[in-house]
């Protein structure tokens, strides 16, 4: 039972760990493009910017899903009799 326990926190510091560095990574690269876009056509600036943010918050949507499943093993665990 404890080995169980300590294998789930485990496991939910690696699912928030990881979540955070994919969500992290991913929207440095969406960033980095909008970026370069924006140099290349300045007037589709306003546009890609909304689309940005709309992909922005939904990269954000999944990492803190990620959170809430962690966050369901701690103290709801169905793995612990």
């Amino acid at each position: 039972m404890e080995l169980t326990l300590g294998l789930v926190a485990l496991a939910c510091g690696l699912i928030v760990a990881l979540g955070a560095v994919g969500a992290s990574i991913g929207i440095a690269l969406m960033g980095g493009k909008y970026l370069e876009s924006a140099a290349r056509q300045p007037e589709m600036m306003e546009p890609l910017q909304t689309k940005m943010f709309v992909l922005a918050g939904l990269i954000d949507a999944a990492f803190l899903i990620g959170v809430a499943v962690a966050l369901l093993f701690a103290f709801a665990n169905p793995f612990v009799n």
